[in-house]
């Protein structure tokens, strides 16, 4: 019989350390499983000193790790620790066997802060680039109520919906651009080497041109003269545009123009409510508190200003004693549909089911809008450029006719 030192958590969260005797490891994990106990580490006495240095020196710093293997390691965490895996040895597997560097290295570093008895949200805390607050507060709340594997399989399919929709995003815009792109590398094919060509024609001929035709000459002189001044000054536009968007009044300017582009301002908010939403509730799913929760929403929406004051506010309400549904009410960043379906929810406890089919329903709006988009889109821009180019060809042509006609008219 051999004697296993291990890591426990109970149901109320609290984590102790002690020894226990068995046959093999199955044994005591099935002992202590059986006492309603959640393994953190398990080791056997003889190799515990190994186990404790087996990771030493390998972190080097954690860089930033794609979706799909965050996706992966949360959903084959919870399985292994569903199968009974103790979280220590679940850890080392995934992060011996990741393919993404730079998340093998911070599971590594992780494991072996696990080991020596440190809380796994505790853990994660040390590679933000890695693991972000959403992750940290998630993986709290599963440690604290005994439900990790749960929580972390919410969070997979939190980040997995989250990747669906922006890859159908990305797919429904990604096609209109590159023809767009296309279509603009026609047009300046035309400006820049047909144009030129007969403005020396028409200037040889001293005949006075159509102002469609004049003005068409006098885009592509700029054009074709000043190329050089036109880049530099592009640039200095950008890096100005740059500097200011930095600040905070550049950054409010910034979301308002995107929020009032017709058409587009619309989908890129309902976007954001729909993360918001989601967000949300998988917190509160997990066993996030609502202040807390609001705080971590804080966090996630650090790159939009306005989503970012405006949850602020809610915080400050709702830790001064107002529903979240009230404190939602005093902005007009979300719709009226939104904060009535959070206070129904709210008075009939069942937010999170609430905010799921909120969430739903966004998500539905911004699939339709792609699809939507990706049918129109097509037709308005071959006839859009189909327009310019015919516009160009008949600024052209304009002069040519008017000299046959002149050639005809002579004796």
């Amino acid at each position: 019989m051999s004697r296993f030192r291990y890591t426990v958590q109970d149901v109320k969260g609290e984590t102790s350390t002690g020894a226990i005797d068995a046959n093999d490891e199955n044994e005591a994990i099935t002992a202590l499983q059986a006492k309603g106990l959640f393994i953190l580490s398990l080791v056997a006495d003889r190799s515990s000193a190994k186990t404790g240095t087996a990771y030493k020196n390998r972190f080097i710093g954690g860089s930033k790790v794609g979706e799909r293997d965050l996706i992966f390691f949360g959903e084959q965490l919870a399985t292994l620790l569903n199968g009974g895996v103790p979280l220590v040895r679940a850890l080392s597997l995934l992060g011996e066997h990741s393919s993404s560097r730079g998340l093998q290295v911070s599971v590594l570093q992780v494991t072996k802060d696990v080991a020596g008895g440190m809380a796994l949200y505790k853990a994660l805390e040390r590679h933000p680039r890695v693991f972000n607050t959403l992750w940290v507060s998630l993986v709290q709340a599963g440690e604290m109520g005994g439900q990790l594997p749960k929580v972390l399989k919410q969070i997979a399919s939190y980040m997995q919906a989250q990747a669906d929709l922006k890859a159908k995003v990305i797919t429904a815009l990604a096609y209109p651009a590159v023809l767009a792109l296309m279509s603009l590398g026609v047009l300046v094919f035309f400006i820049v080497k047909i144009v030129p060509v007969f403005a020396e024609i028409f200037s040889s001929f001293q005949v006075q041109l159509p102002p469609l035709t004049a003005m068409i000459i006098g885009l592509s002189m700029l054009v074709t003269n000043h190329l050089f001044a036109l880049i530099c000054a592009g640039i200095i536009i950008w890096f100005g545009w740059s500097a200011y968007t930095a600040t905070e009044a550049g950054k409010i300017t910034k979301w308002n123009i995107v929020f009032s582009v017709p058409f587009f301002g619309a989908f890129a908010k309902n976007i954001l409510i729909e993360r918001l939403l989601t967000t949300l509730a998988t917190l509160i799913e997990s066993g996030v508190s609502i202040l807390n929760a609001i705080a971590v929403l804080e966090k996630v929406f650090s790159s939009n200003i306005i989503f970012e004051r405006f949850l602020r506010a809610v915080r400050n309400d709702v830790s001064g004693g107002k529903s979240i549904s009230g404190a939602f009410r005093r902005s007009d960043i979300l719709p009226p549909l939104v904060t009535e379906m959070i206070f129904m929810g709210e008075e009939s406890g069942k937010l999170p089911e609430m905010l799921s089919t909120l969430s739903n329903f966004y998500r539905e709006q911004i699939e339709q809008f792609t699809r939507r988009f990706t049918a129109i889109i097509d037709p308005i821009l071959v006839v859009g450029i189909g327009g310019i180019v015919g516009v160009i060809v008949l600024a052209v042509f304009m002069p040519i006719f008017k000299l046959s006609t002149l050639g005809g008219a002579r004796p």
